[in-house]
């Protein structure tokens, strides 16, 4: 079992909720998806694992069990071409939950015209591996939003 926990602080509003068909619908995946408090900060690890994708905007990092957790800050900001966005780690990386991968702010992201809401999607994975799914309240970085089965 792998417990994802919420790589940023903000209100939990669910995967219907993203303002994208891809996230909304769950294409890529199930998960959640974290409204972020509009500060700078920096978006940790959500597991322990090796970052095995990593962009200004998105990572991923796949724990020991193969589960491939992506985190996708804020939406169609790939058109940012990275402005804003801070690369802590590098691919390949072995990184701890709670580490910091990239340091970005969602109040820019907003003042861009993007949304800054940041789907946390298990890749690959089917609605019924998921327990415990977070869609509503306040979290704070660390709290659990799912596990994974």
């Amino acid at each position: 079992m792998t417990t994802v926990t919420s790589p940023l602080a903000g209100r939990a509003i669910g995967l219907a909720a993203v303002p994208d068909p891809v996230f909304s619908g769950a294409m890529v995946g199930p998960g959640t998806a974290i409204d972020p408090v509009r500060e700078p900060s920096e978006a940790v690890s959500p597991v322990d694992g090796v970052v095995v994708s990593l962009h200004p905007h998105a990572f991923v990092v796949v724990d020991d069990q193969g589960h491939g957790v992506l985190t996708h800050l804020g939406i169609d900001t790939v058109q940012l071409n990275g402005e804003g966005f801070e690369l802590l780690v590098n691919k390949g990386d072995t990184v701890r939950r709670g580490q910091a991968v990239v340091r970005w702010s969602p109040a820019d992201v907003e003042a861009s015209g993007k949304s800054p809401i940041c789907p946390i999607v298990a890749l690959e994975a089917t609605p019924e591996v998921l327990n415990d799914v977070v869609e509503t309240g306040d979290v704070k970085t660390g709290d659990s939003l799912f596990s994974w089965k």
